[in-house]
């Protein structure tokens, strides 16, 4: 709904017009599998007010090799409401380091309510061993519509 000309607005659909962050950080580390799973404390659930908020996300993999692999990768990916969003932070196993991997989301999430934001990390293949670690960190802004 926009505001028109001589409108009177409303404290609650200002507050709409501003970004709102939110952030988590990693509260224990995650020892990469070959399945999709949650990073500790990197889930976010806020609620939107207006259907068709837009969001901005950035995840960062703090992730370690332990156990090198040729070919196989650290891959790290966000859900939305439980969708896979475009896009993978990916790290090479090829050699015993520790680094840091980031990626950047954006969307419309379709109706207001409750959203929730969850990193997820796994290895791609059998082989290979690495975690991610304490340093790992989810950001989300969300832009309202009036």
């Amino acid at each position: 709904m926009p505001i028109l000309a001589g409108q009177i607005v409303t404290a609650a659909q200002l507050d709409r017009l501003q970004p709102t962050p939110y952030s988590a950080e990693c509260t224990a580390a995650l020892t990469g599998t070959t399945s999709y799973q949650p990073i500790p404390g990197l889930t976010i659930t806020l609620a939107t007010e207006t259907a068709g908020a837009r969001f901005t996300a950035s995840g960062v993999f703090d992730c370690s090799v332990t156990v090198v692999h040729a070919t196989n990768l650290m891959v790290g990916k966000l859900q939305v409401g439980g969708t896979d969003q475009s896009g993978l932070a990916i790290h090479a196993m090829d050699t015993p380091d520790r680094d840091t991997v980031a990626m950047s989301w954006s969307g419309t999430l379709a109706s207001a309510g409750t959203q929730t934001f969850t990193l997820l990390g796994v290895i791609n293949g059998a082989g290979g061993g690495g975690q991610f670690h304490l340093h790992s960190r989810l950001e989300v802004v969300i832009y309202e519509v009036t």
